[in-house]
Order: C-alpha cells, then sequence, then structure tokens
C-alpha cells in the first residue's frame, strides 16, 4: 500500500521567520554590547582618542600626554576601559536573559530586560548635562534602540500569564541562610545592589560634579588647572563617568533580578562567572595598569570582587549539579 507523505509549507514571511519570538533582536542587542565593551577595550589599550574626541578637544592623547605625566590620559582611560568592562557583562546577562528563561516565556525574565534596559537608554541623556554629545555613541543608541523596542514587542506577546510587574516582588527561590547556596545567593543580591548604589553614585558625580578628591589628586591637577588646559575636557570627562555609572547601573538591575527571581542552574552560575569576571577584572585591573592605587578609592571594587569570588565558590556546587540544593 503506498503513503503519500503532504509536504508542509512554511508560510511564514522572511521578517516574521528572521525576527521570531523577539529574542534574536534581545541576542543581538546583547552581543552588540559584548562587541562595544571590547572595543572600548582594544580602542583604550591603543593609546589614542577616538576620531569625534580629537574633532572636539582639537588635541590628540599624544598632546595631552604632555601634560603632568599623562595622568589625565591616563585617568580618562580608566574610566573608559571600566565602561567597556560593565558593558560587556550586561551583553553576557542579556544572551542569557534571552536563551534561557525568556525562552521558557517567563514574565520575570522580560520585565528584567525592560527595567535594566529602560536605565541604560534612559542613562544616555545624563551624557548631556555638560553640553558633550558622543555622535558615535548616539549612533550606536539609535542602532540598538528600535532593535530592543521591537524585540520587547515580540516577546511580550508570547509570555505565560500572569506576566504583570508585580511577579518581581516575590523572589523566585525564599531567601534563607540555611545552606551554603542561601549564603552564596544572599551575597550575590548584596553585591548587585552595591553595583546599582555605585552605578548612581558615579552617574551623579559625573552629571554633577565629576570628580572626587582622589581623582584631583591621582591627576595632580585641580579643575580651575584642567579648564585652563582645554575648556572642553572637563565636558568630555563627565561624557565618560556618566556613561559607566549608567553601565554599573543596568548591570546591577540584571544581575539583582536575575539572582533574585532566576531558577539557580548551571548555565546561570557560568553567565554570573563572566559577567562578573568581565565587569570586575577591567574595573580593578585598569586602576593597576595606570598606578590609581588610593584605597579609599578602589575599596568598594576590591570588596565587591571579594564578596563576589566568595558568592561564586559558595554556589558553585548547588546550582552546578554537583550536590543538591
Amino acid at each position: 500500500m503506498l503513503r503519500v507523505e503532504a509536504e508542509i509549507q512554511d508560510n511564514r514571511g522572511f521578517f516574521q521567520a528572521l525576527l521570531g519570538d523577539g529574542r534574536p533582536l534581545l541576542s543581538f542587542v546583547g552581543l552588540c554590547l559584548i562587541l562595544s565593551g571590547g572595543f572600548a577595550l582594544m580602542q583604550s589599550a591603543s593609546g589614542l582618542f577616538l576620531p569625534h574626541d580629537v574633532e572636539y578637544l582639537h588635541m590628540t592623547a599624544r598632546d595631552l600626554c604632555a601634560v603632568n605625566q599623562c595622568k589625565v590620559v591616563h585617568f580618562m582611560f580608566h574610566d573608559r576601559v571600566s565602561f567597556g568592562g560593565a558593558i560587556i557583562g550586561i551583553g553576557i546577562m542579556y544572551l542569557w536573559l534571552a536563551e534561557f528563561p525568556l525562552k521558557q516565556r517567563l514574565p520575570w525574565a522580560w520585565w528584567v530586560f525592560a527595567i535594566s534596559g529602560a536605565a541604560g537608554f534612559a542613562s544616555f541623556l545624563s551624557y548631556l548635562s555638560y553640553g558633550y554629545f558622543d555622535s558615535w555613541h548616539g549612533m550606536a543608541t539609535l542602532l540598538l534602540f528600535p532593535c530592543f523596542l521591537i524585540g520587547m514587542i515580540l516577546s511580550w506577546r508570547k509570555l505565560d500569564r500572569p506576566r504583570s510587574i508585580k511577579l518581581l516582588l516575590k523572589s523566585g527561590v525564599p531567601i534563607a541562610w540555611r545552606t551554603r547556596f542561601d549564603v552564596g545567593r544572599n551575597l550575590l543580591l548584596v553585591v548587585s545592589f552595591g553595583l546599582i548604589c555605585a552605578g548612581l553614585t558615579i552617574l551623579t558625580v559625573g552629571a554633577t560634579i565629576v570628580f572626587v578628591p582622589t581623582d584631583l589628586t591621582f591627576m595632580g591637577l585641580d579643575r580651575a588647572q584642567l579648564q585652563s588646559i582645554n575648556a572642553r575636557l572637563i565636558p568630555l570627562i563627565a561624557h565618560d563617568r556618566a556613561g559607566f555609572g549608567g553601565a554599573l547601573v543596568t548591570c546591577g538591575v540584571a544581575w539583582l533580578f536575575c539572582g533574585w527571581y532566576g531558577e539557580p542552574s548551571r548555565s546561570l552560575w557560568q553567565t554570573l562567572l563572566a559577567a562578573g569576571i568581565a565587569g570586575f577584572a577591567c574595573a580593578i585591573g585598569i586602576h593597576l595598569i595606570v598606578g590609581y592605587l588610593d584605597l579609599l578609592h578602589l575599596a568598594p571594587a576590591i570588596l565587591g570582587a571579594v564578596l563576589f569570588a566568595v558568592a561564586m565558590a559558595l554556589t558553585y556546587k548547588p546550582m552546578c549539579g554537583t550536590e543538591g540544593r
């Protein structure tokens, strides 16, 4: 007896197939953030300013290096490397959110994208407080925001119910202090909250006074002397500072809610590890490279790195499946 199998035709449109449930676009945003962070690291390692920086300042990095043993340039690159590490961490978190919880149509993951994304894109406005507009940063934002927005709209339609933001008020895993996993997870939440507070502080400083006393001590110059070198120097530095602060807030928000609501798993542990190493290694490592070794200035980052390392060690076996939770 002959059996005739009917061919199943795929009648989806090209763009419908390409965009899918919105996750490809959100993953694209995460990948672009990782690449942008890598570019920031490589550009800083080159010792050169970006073309629009030179056009704005009418000075090259070599010109500015002639001032006080290149300390001003080193200070600027220390902000940019820290910023690069932070957005690499955000990108890693976004890739995990899109591939795991959002793929399972879990509403909390959508809200993590929404809250952290709103914080990140809104922080762009703080860059303008001193009158400096970064055209490259503006173009990147103009490219990524529509992708992010369309991805959010498409993925919203696929979420399980209920999908209210109120679900974030209840932890996905009960808070306790009984096991090593409990202690480690709580430490991760503390580190996440610390990142948000640090980011808000740096964002506020960047949008207002720009420098803390240890910054001026490192550069060996006061604000008036920096102004006399180039009237446009402080606005450019303010832009870098505010950008780093906004990135820290965004990363902290994503990290906090993933730790608060995410189901403990091997993939989440690996994601937190990769994001944390990217952020802390860049933020602390660049201080060692440029010689900005003020202990008061470095203390919050070092404390955060130590708590992060302890938390990851405590949660390794429970989250990676080598022992029961």
